[in-house]
């Protein structure tokens, strides 16, 4: 497997209407994309900084994953992700080794196929794979 680069840090968010502002006008960046990914049941606000992007997560229900990561840990940090070639190759090179939340590719925010691998193999980050089917090799 090979890291392209990190494609993205997660931020947890309560609300994307109060978390936006911060981002826009004391950091001077601009949000460029709202998007809803009902099935992992969040909400995202993306930020480009660099080759780098921010997300900002907020829950649509507090049983899903970020309503659930809030409640316990409050907002902030919530994933790392980085950008490689083949999602599902990398995700089977590494299954070898590590612990994976998932074992194959899943559809994302963006476009993106995502999967993340178990924080309790890397060092209590959770952490993100993800792959840009739009864009050439």
């Amino acid at each position: 497997m090979k890291v392209k680069k990190i494609e993205h840090i997660g931020i947890a968010v309560k609300s994307l209407g109060s978390a936006i502002p911060f981002y826009e006008n004391l950091l001077g960046i601009k949000c460029y994309a709202i998007e809803e990914v009902a099935d992992q049941k969040v909400k995202t606000a993306f930020f480009q900084v660099g080759e780098t992007k921010i997300e900002l997560l907020e829950s649509t229900d507090p049983e899903g994953p970020i309503g659930k990561f809030i409640e316990n840990k409050g907002e902030g940090f919530h994933h790392i992700a980085y950008a490689v070639d083949n999602l599902n190759e990398s995700l089977t090179e590494l299954s070898e080794n590590i612990r994976l939340i998932d074992k194959e590719g899943r559809k994302g925010a963006e476009g993106m196929q995502i999967g993340f691998l178990h924080p309790k193999s890397t060092g209590g980050v959770l952490t993100e794979l993800c792959e840009n089917p739009n864009l050439k090799k």
